[in-house]
């Protein structure tokens, strides 16, 4: 069977050729250096080729799944690739009439006299959130069952408030489809969000809004305690990662040529390695508390022992004494990252990867960790260059890149 470095070190050749990962699955080379999933079986006596996408876009456990789910159907007897053809035409056919065709004529109505940012926030909410679910299906089936799916699965990420408004947009949009003769009905308006949605409670997990952020980083810049304190909370902001996870942080886990914080196993909520792409602000920041260390091992030693990492309320106080007390957490960042990377459009998959809470099974941990690294990379710079602007203007402005 391949293993994903036997897959990256593949290299193009003048003639294409295949790497097999055995029951008739392979991935195809070709000479321009593309790299392609496929599937060889038989039907009905016939020969096919099924194509199951590209790598890296496609990597190995996902094309192992698509594999097993078109054997799956081979071995009913169906041929997977005509079902594909059938949900082609099957899509194309309702496609006039489909949420996500419906939800593009509401917005186009409703971006009259609104900013750029909210109308493009509000795409791409519908986009991460609402789409994947309902975006295929003709708007005149969907019912009541299927929004409490969107928004349960919205909820079980940890971000609620954003279930709440894809379930007010969504109604938004079955309105406007009552009123223009696409729909007869709003399932959105036979549901209230208490009736679905766990009531917010306020724990030591508290997080401020979003619109504050840009306060915070300025009030993080110009803090009156340790140096080294500062950098914990600027390092917490840059890399989201739990509090544990910083103030634990040993040197030889950084490789700085390489970008990439490799957190260990044991090291983690997990208990399965975590890789964390390293931004050009972040290096800085590193660079900076290597200047002051005063232990070899540890990025941020106790006070009293530096053979022992700073203690877990160290950033707890230091939110306090600058007046955030109640209202922001060391784990409050991560909270933040979530929600407005989400309603930024990055991919869900990438974003709960890259806070190591995604689901691991015992087929999967030994390398979900490390999928996705190069849009995971690309979402943290972006992520930084997003802090670094909203600290120096003093206000959320835009991304300054594109959504990966």
């Amino acid at each position: 069977m391949l293993t994903d470095t036997e897959i990256r070190k593949s290299r193009p050749t003048d003639k294409s050729y295949r790497l097999p990962d055995g029951k008739g699955l392979f991935l195809f080379i070709t000479p321009t250096g593309g790299k392609l999933w496929r599937f060889k079986y038989r039907h009905d006596a016939k020969q096919k080729l099924m194509a199951l996408g590209q790598y890296p876009d496609v990597p190995l456990v996902l094309a192992r799944e698509r594999h097993a789910a078109a054997r799956a159907l081979l071995a009913t007897g169906v041929d997977p690739m005509q079902v594909r053809k059938t949900e082609k035409i099957a899509r194309k056919a309702t496609s006039e009439n489909s949420f996500r065709t419906i939800a593009g004529l509401w917005l186009e109505h409703w971006r009259v006299g609104k900013s750029g940012q909210h109308v493009d926030s509000t795409r791409r909410r519908l986009e991460a959130n609402v789409f994947p679910l309902l975006g295929a299906r003709p708007i005149t089936e969907i019912e009541a069952p299927e929004l409490v799916t969107m928004v349960k699965s919205i909820e079980g990420r940890g971000v609620g408030d954003l279930a709440k408004r894809a379930l007010e947009t969504t109604g938004q949009i079955f309105r406007f489809g009552i009123a223009h003769g696409y729909t007869k009905r709003n399932p959105a308006a036979e549901i209230k969000p208490s009736d679905i949605l766990r009531p917010t409670k306020k724990t030591n997990l508290a997080r401020i809004d979003v619109k504050e952020l840009p306060a915070l980083l300025r009030a993080i810049e110009v803090y009156q305690g340790t140096h080294i304190t500062r950098l914990a909370m600027k390092l917490l902001a840059l890399t989201f990662v739990r509090t544990t996870e910083l103030i634990g942080a040993r040197w030889e886990e950084f490789d700085l040529e390489a970008r990439r914080w490799n957190i260990p196993a044991w090291r983690m909520k997990m208990k399965t390695p975590h890789i964390v792409a390293l931004s050009s602000q972040t290096i800085e920041v590193l660079e900076l508390v290597r200047s002051l260390a005063r232990s070899e091992e540890f990025l941020f030693p106790g006070d009293r022992n530096p053979d022992k990492p700073m203690s877990n309320n160290t950033i707890l106080l230091a939110l306090k004494r600058m007046g955030y007390q109640g209202r922001m957490t060391g784990h409050g960042f991560r909270g933040l990252a979530s929600t407005i990377l989400h309603e930024q459009g990055y991919a869900h998959e990438h974003i709960e990867l890259q806070l190591a809470h995604a689901p691991r099974n015992a087929v999967s941990a030994a390398y979900n960790h490390a999928l996705y690294l190069e849009p995971r990379a690309k979402m943290m710079q972006d992520w930084a260059d997003f802090l670094e602007h909203a600290q120096r203007r003093g206000k959320v402005l835009p991304f300054p890149g594109t959504a990966a």
